[in-house]
Protein backbone atom coordinates (compact mmCIF):
# COMPACT_ATOMS: atom_id res chain seq x y z
CA UNK A 1 0.00 0.00 0.00
CA UNK A 2 3.09 1.99 1.07
CA UNK A 3 4.36 2.21 -2.75
CA UNK A 4 0.82 2.22 -4.41
CA UNK A 5 0.28 6.09 -2.19
CA UNK A 6 4.01 6.59 -3.67
CA UNK A 7 3.25 6.18 -7.29
CA UNK A 8 -0.39 7.62 -6.78
CA UNK A 9 0.39 11.00 -5.05
CA UNK A 10 1.87 12.07 -8.43
CA UNK A 11 -1.14 10.78 -10.29
CA UNK A 12 -3.42 12.50 -7.65
CA UNK A 13 -1.59 16.27 -8.46
CA UNK A 14 -1.74 15.83 -12.71
CA UNK A 15 -5.85 15.12 -11.49
CA UNK A 16 -6.58 17.46 -8.92
CA UNK A 17 -4.47 20.66 -10.12
CA UNK A 18 -6.73 21.75 -12.88
CA UNK A 19 -9.70 20.98 -10.18
CA UNK A 20 -8.03 23.59 -8.10
CA UNK A 21 -7.46 26.33 -11.00
CA UNK A 22 -10.82 26.01 -12.04
CA UNK A 23 -12.68 26.62 -8.28
CA UNK A 24 -10.18 29.28 -8.11
CA UNK A 25 -11.88 30.46 -11.16
CA UNK A 26 -14.98 29.79 -9.90
CA UNK A 27 -14.58 31.64 -6.52
CA UNK A 28 -13.07 34.91 -8.29
CA UNK A 29 -16.12 34.97 -11.16
CA UNK A 30 -18.46 34.59 -7.17
CA UNK A 31 -17.26 37.31 -5.84
CA UNK A 32 -16.86 39.68 -8.59
CA UNK A 33 -20.62 39.07 -9.18
CA UNK A 34 -20.27 37.20 -12.73
CA UNK A 35 -21.43 33.99 -14.20
CA UNK A 36 -18.68 31.25 -13.29
CA UNK A 37 -17.55 28.53 -15.57
CA UNK A 38 -17.77 25.42 -15.42
CA UNK A 39 -15.50 23.70 -12.61
CA UNK A 40 -14.33 21.19 -15.70
CA UNK A 41 -13.15 24.03 -17.67
CA UNK A 42 -9.41 23.63 -17.60
CA UNK A 43 -9.51 19.61 -18.14
CA UNK A 44 -11.77 20.86 -21.28
CA UNK A 45 -9.03 23.47 -21.77
CA UNK A 46 -5.88 20.92 -21.74
CA UNK A 47 -7.92 18.63 -23.82
CA UNK A 48 -8.64 20.84 -26.27
CA UNK A 49 -4.94 22.02 -26.78
CA UNK A 50 -3.95 18.19 -26.53
CA UNK A 51 -5.45 17.43 -29.61
CA UNK A 52 -4.36 20.53 -31.89
CA UNK A 53 -1.29 20.63 -33.83
CA UNK A 54 1.81 21.69 -32.59
CA UNK A 55 3.75 24.56 -34.34
CA UNK A 56 7.14 25.48 -33.70
CA UNK A 57 8.83 28.72 -35.15
CA UNK A 58 11.54 28.90 -37.44
CA UNK A 59 14.08 29.84 -35.57
CA UNK A 60 13.02 27.41 -32.53
CA UNK A 61 16.07 25.18 -31.18
CA UNK A 62 15.98 21.61 -29.57
CA UNK A 63 15.86 23.45 -26.25
CA UNK A 64 12.22 25.01 -27.34
CA UNK A 65 11.00 21.90 -28.03
CA UNK A 66 12.22 19.58 -25.22
CA UNK A 67 11.61 22.26 -22.13
CA UNK A 68 7.46 21.64 -21.98
CA UNK A 69 8.57 18.24 -21.57
CA UNK A 70 11.43 18.79 -19.14
CA UNK A 71 9.09 21.62 -16.89
CA UNK A 72 6.26 18.94 -16.65
CA UNK A 73 8.70 15.84 -15.91
CA UNK A 74 10.37 18.54 -13.57
CA UNK A 75 7.34 19.82 -11.72
CA UNK A 76 6.05 16.17 -11.52
CA UNK A 77 9.02 14.97 -9.60
CA UNK A 78 8.53 18.26 -7.05
CA UNK A 79 5.07 16.58 -6.42
CA UNK A 80 6.44 13.01 -5.70
CA UNK A 81 8.57 13.92 -2.92
CA UNK A 82 5.80 16.13 -0.98
CA UNK A 83 3.83 14.42 1.23
CA UNK A 84 -0.12 15.44 -0.34
CA UNK A 85 -2.10 12.78 1.08
CA UNK A 86 0.15 10.86 3.96
CA UNK A 87 3.77 11.33 5.68
CA UNK A 88 6.29 8.64 5.90
CA UNK A 89 5.76 7.03 2.16
CA UNK A 90 8.88 5.31 0.54
CA UNK A 91 10.25 8.21 -1.51
CA UNK A 92 10.35 10.02 2.17
CA UNK A 93 14.35 9.61 2.79
CA UNK A 94 14.26 11.93 -0.94
CA UNK A 95 11.47 14.72 0.44
CA UNK A 96 13.80 17.12 0.94
CA UNK A 97 13.41 20.90 1.00
CA UNK A 98 16.29 21.27 -1.27
CA UNK A 99 15.57 18.83 -3.49
CA UNK A 100 12.24 20.60 -3.87
CA UNK A 101 13.51 23.99 -5.08
CA UNK A 102 16.15 22.17 -7.15
CA UNK A 103 13.48 20.43 -9.22
CA UNK A 104 11.78 24.14 -9.44
CA UNK A 105 15.05 25.64 -10.56
CA UNK A 106 15.44 23.07 -13.37
CA UNK A 107 12.06 23.68 -14.14
CA UNK A 108 12.55 27.40 -14.23
CA UNK A 109 15.93 27.48 -16.66
CA UNK A 110 14.47 25.03 -19.09
CA UNK A 111 11.54 27.45 -19.11
CA UNK A 112 13.51 30.80 -19.01
CA UNK A 113 15.75 29.03 -21.51
CA UNK A 114 12.78 28.38 -23.79
CA UNK A 115 11.39 31.94 -23.83
CA UNK A 116 14.67 33.08 -25.39
CA UNK A 117 15.36 30.39 -27.20
CA UNK A 118 13.27 31.77 -30.64
CA UNK A 119 14.51 35.36 -30.16
CA UNK A 120 11.35 37.31 -29.81
CA UNK A 121 11.18 40.43 -27.73
CA UNK A 122 8.25 39.04 -25.53
CA UNK A 123 9.93 35.80 -24.47
CA UNK A 124 13.12 37.59 -23.58
CA UNK A 125 11.40 40.58 -21.53
CA UNK A 126 9.51 37.52 -19.71
CA UNK A 127 12.64 35.62 -18.92
CA UNK A 128 14.48 38.86 -17.64
CA UNK A 129 11.60 39.27 -15.15
CA UNK A 130 11.34 35.62 -14.41
CA UNK A 131 14.25 35.38 -13.14
CA UNK A 132 14.24 38.80 -11.54
CA UNK A 133 11.84 37.47 -9.36
CA UNK A 134 13.37 34.84 -8.67
CA UNK A 135 16.62 35.85 -7.75
CA UNK A 136 14.63 37.77 -5.00
CA UNK A 137 11.81 34.82 -3.95
CA UNK A 138 14.08 32.02 -3.26
CA UNK A 139 16.44 33.61 -0.68
CA UNK A 140 12.97 33.90 0.84
CA UNK A 141 12.18 30.55 0.51
CA UNK A 142 15.06 29.60 2.02
CA UNK A 143 14.81 31.70 5.32
CA UNK A 144 11.80 29.65 5.84
CA UNK A 145 13.00 26.16 5.40
CA UNK A 146 16.18 27.32 7.69
CA UNK A 147 13.03 28.80 10.18
CA UNK A 148 11.34 25.54 9.76
CA UNK A 149 14.15 23.18 9.56
CA UNK A 150 15.47 24.94 13.01
CA UNK A 151 12.59 24.13 15.08
CA UNK A 152 12.35 20.02 13.22
CA UNK A 153 15.75 19.86 13.28
CA UNK A 154 15.68 18.77 9.83
CA UNK A 155 14.73 19.63 5.84
CA UNK A 156 13.33 16.67 5.07
CA UNK A 157 9.46 16.77 4.70
CA UNK A 158 8.08 14.37 5.55
CA UNK A 159 9.82 14.50 9.10
CA UNK A 160 9.00 18.13 9.50
CA UNK A 161 5.44 17.53 9.10
CA UNK A 162 5.15 14.49 11.22
CA UNK A 163 6.92 16.91 13.97
CA UNK A 164 4.38 19.77 13.78
CA UNK A 165 1.50 17.14 14.00
CA UNK A 166 3.00 15.14 16.72
CA UNK A 167 3.59 18.72 18.25
CA UNK A 168 -0.02 19.37 18.57
CA UNK A 169 -1.05 22.79 18.68
CA UNK A 170 1.48 25.09 19.54
CA UNK A 171 1.69 28.71 18.90
CA UNK A 172 4.94 29.35 17.40
CA UNK A 173 5.50 33.42 16.27
CA UNK A 174 8.19 32.49 14.24
CA UNK A 175 5.92 29.48 12.18
CA UNK A 176 3.11 32.81 11.47
CA UNK A 177 6.06 34.49 10.04
CA UNK A 178 7.55 32.12 8.11
CA UNK A 179 3.62 31.10 7.01
CA UNK A 180 3.38 34.86 5.68
CA UNK A 181 6.49 34.75 4.15
CA UNK A 182 5.99 31.42 1.89
CA UNK A 183 2.20 32.17 0.86
CA UNK A 184 3.94 35.57 -0.39
CA UNK A 185 6.49 33.57 -2.09
CA UNK A 186 4.31 31.54 -3.70
CA UNK A 187 2.15 33.99 -5.01
CA UNK A 188 5.31 35.45 -6.93
CA UNK A 189 6.12 32.15 -8.04
CA UNK A 190 2.89 31.09 -9.89
CA UNK A 191 2.44 34.08 -11.41
CA UNK A 192 -0.83 35.71 -9.43
CA UNK A 193 -2.32 38.77 -8.98
CA UNK A 194 -0.58 41.15 -7.68
CA UNK A 195 2.59 39.80 -9.18
CA UNK A 196 1.68 38.52 -12.58
CA UNK A 197 -2.08 38.24 -13.77
CA UNK A 198 -2.46 34.43 -16.17
CA UNK A 199 -5.69 35.65 -17.32
CA UNK A 200 -4.39 38.13 -19.64
CA UNK A 201 -1.65 39.13 -22.52
CA UNK A 202 -0.90 42.59 -21.53
CA UNK A 203 2.54 43.29 -23.71
CA UNK A 204 3.84 45.58 -20.75
CA UNK A 205 2.63 43.31 -17.49
CA UNK A 206 3.34 39.46 -19.06
CA UNK A 207 6.01 37.54 -16.96
CA UNK A 208 5.03 33.39 -17.70
CA UNK A 209 2.78 34.01 -20.17
CA UNK A 210 5.43 35.73 -22.23
CA UNK A 211 7.97 32.75 -21.85
CA UNK A 212 5.18 30.32 -23.26
CA UNK A 213 3.91 32.97 -25.83
CA UNK A 214 4.77 30.90 -29.20
CA UNK A 215 3.60 27.66 -28.02
CA UNK A 216 0.56 26.38 -29.18
CA UNK A 217 -0.88 22.21 -29.08
CA UNK A 218 0.61 19.37 -26.56
CA UNK A 219 3.48 21.68 -25.73
CA UNK A 220 1.02 24.61 -24.74
CA UNK A 221 -1.00 22.19 -22.79
CA UNK A 222 2.40 20.82 -20.94
CA UNK A 223 3.10 23.88 -19.94
CA UNK A 224 0.09 25.13 -18.53
CA UNK A 225 -0.59 21.79 -16.90
CA UNK A 226 2.79 22.08 -15.12
CA UNK A 227 1.86 25.81 -13.85
CA UNK A 228 -1.32 24.13 -12.35
CA UNK A 229 0.71 21.01 -10.24
CA UNK A 230 2.92 23.98 -9.75
CA UNK A 231 0.33 26.23 -7.79
CA UNK A 232 -1.34 23.11 -6.26
CA UNK A 233 2.30 22.32 -4.87
CA UNK A 234 2.71 25.29 -2.87
CA UNK A 235 -0.75 24.91 -1.88
CA UNK A 236 -0.12 21.36 -0.61
CA UNK A 237 3.04 22.93 1.10
CA UNK A 238 1.44 25.73 2.83
CA UNK A 239 -1.59 23.64 3.92
CA UNK A 240 0.45 20.37 5.07
CA UNK A 241 3.65 22.34 6.63
CA UNK A 242 1.81 24.15 8.77
CA UNK A 243 -1.53 22.53 9.41
CA UNK A 244 -0.98 18.95 8.92
CA UNK A 245 -3.89 17.82 10.82
CA UNK A 246 -5.57 15.04 9.92
CA UNK A 247 -2.76 13.64 7.28
CA UNK A 248 -2.24 10.03 7.09
CA UNK A 249 0.42 8.43 9.15
CA UNK A 250 -0.25 4.76 8.46
CA UNK A 251 -1.89 3.02 5.17
CA UNK A 252 -5.29 2.39 6.24
CA UNK A 253 -8.09 3.20 3.81
CA UNK A 254 -9.89 5.03 6.85
CA UNK A 255 -6.24 7.36 7.29
CA UNK A 256 -6.01 7.48 3.24
CA UNK A 257 -9.91 8.45 2.69
CA UNK A 258 -9.48 10.87 6.15
CA UNK A 259 -5.96 12.84 4.70
CA UNK A 260 -7.02 13.00 1.34
CA UNK A 261 -10.73 14.55 2.47
CA UNK A 262 -8.72 16.72 4.43
CA UNK A 263 -6.38 18.36 1.83
CA UNK A 264 -8.92 18.93 -0.48
CA UNK A 265 -10.65 20.78 2.39
CA UNK A 266 -7.92 22.70 2.97
CA UNK A 267 -6.89 23.68 -0.79
CA UNK A 268 -10.62 24.83 -0.64
CA UNK A 269 -10.06 26.98 1.59
CA UNK A 270 -6.45 28.09 0.46
CA UNK A 271 -8.23 28.89 -3.13
CA UNK A 272 -10.69 31.07 -1.87
CA UNK A 273 -8.42 33.31 0.23
CA UNK A 274 -6.39 33.37 -2.84
CA UNK A 275 -9.39 34.67 -4.76
CA UNK A 276 -10.25 37.22 -1.85
CA UNK A 277 -7.01 38.60 -2.46
CA UNK A 278 -7.13 38.64 -5.83
CA UNK A 279 -10.26 40.16 -6.21
CA UNK A 280 -9.53 43.12 -3.54
CA UNK A 281 -5.67 43.99 -5.02
CA UNK A 282 -4.90 45.17 -8.44
CA UNK A 283 -1.81 44.05 -10.25
CA UNK A 284 0.84 45.97 -9.09
CA UNK A 285 3.75 47.94 -11.47
CA UNK A 286 7.02 45.50 -12.45
CA UNK A 287 8.89 47.76 -10.42
CA UNK A 288 7.15 47.25 -7.00
CA UNK A 289 7.99 44.14 -7.11
CA UNK A 290 11.27 44.18 -5.27
CA UNK A 291 9.51 46.05 -2.37
CA UNK A 292 6.79 42.57 -2.29
CA UNK A 293 9.64 40.20 -2.01
CA UNK A 294 11.38 41.98 0.05
CA UNK A 295 9.24 42.58 3.07
CA UNK A 296 8.70 38.11 2.23
CA UNK A 297 12.55 38.18 3.03
CA UNK A 298 11.83 40.83 6.21
CA UNK A 299 9.13 37.94 7.53
CA UNK A 300 11.03 35.08 6.72
CA UNK A 301 14.21 36.70 9.10
CA UNK A 302 11.73 37.60 11.32
CA UNK A 303 10.87 34.22 11.56
CA UNK A 304 14.20 33.07 12.25
CA UNK A 305 14.79 35.66 14.88
CA UNK A 306 11.91 34.98 16.92
CA UNK A 307 12.66 31.22 16.69
CA UNK A 308 16.28 31.74 18.39
CA UNK A 309 15.17 34.32 20.98
CA UNK A 310 12.02 33.04 21.79
CA UNK A 311 12.51 28.98 21.73
CA UNK A 312 16.57 28.65 21.91
CA UNK A 313 17.31 31.20 23.89
CA UNK A 314 14.51 31.29 26.11
CA UNK A 315 13.34 28.26 25.37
Amino acid sequence: MAWLMAIGQPLLFILIAPLLTGWIKFVKCRLQNRKAPSLLQPYRDLRKLWVKETILPETASWIFSAAPVIVFAAILLAAAIVPLVAVNLPTARIADVFVMVGFFALARTFLVLAGMDIGTAFGGMGASREMTISSMAEPAMLMVVFTLAMSAQTTNLSLAMQYVLDSGLVLRPSFVFALAALMLVAIAETGRIPIDNPATHLELTMIHEAMILEYSGRSLALMEWASQIKLMLYGVLIANMFFPWHIATDFSLEALAEGLLAIVLKLAALSVLLAFSETLLAKMRIFRVQEFLSFAYLLSVLGMLSHIILEVYYG
